[in-house]
């Protein structure tokens, strides 16, 4: 059974830098699209960025337009883990992150019904 972990909130001011992990454990797949979700106290969930990637053909990336040229996404297979790099954190960035995985490919990447595996989430606060 595949697991996911958050990790790397925190409380930061406005204008700072975060790096969050999302280490995933338990079977491994030679493909996978993963994705970084957040909601506000009092939001819906909100989609922040996806990663579809497949060894051999690498893959892709998508951004919500509320965080293109902000965020960016690594990933180190060696270690399970993909990172969700935030810049120029605004106090609008405040919620719960979560990271949320499928084994599968899917064009609805940026819907939480497309995943079937998610995290506890992790905490960003960004002061203003």
């Amino acid at each position: 059974q595949v697991q996911l972990v958050e990790s790397g909130g925190g409380l930061v001011q406005a204008g700072a830098s975060l790096r969050l992990s999302c280490a995933y454990s338990g079977r491994t797949f030679s493909g996978y699209q993963l994705a970084w979700f957040r909601q506000a106290p009092g939001k819906e969930r909100e989609f922040v960025l996806a990663i579809q990637w497949r060894e051999g053909s690498g893959g892709f990336t998508y951004y919500a337009d509320s965080v293109k040229d902000r965020f960016d996404v690594s990933r180190d297979n060696g270690k399970n883990t993909v990172y969700l790099h935030m810049n120029s954190l605004k106090s609008e960035d405040t919620a719960l992150y979560y990271c949320a995985g499928s084994s599968e490919w899917d064009s609805d990447y940026d819907r939480a019904s497309s995943y079937n595996i998610w995290g506890q989430g992790t905490q960003v606060t960004v002061s203003s």
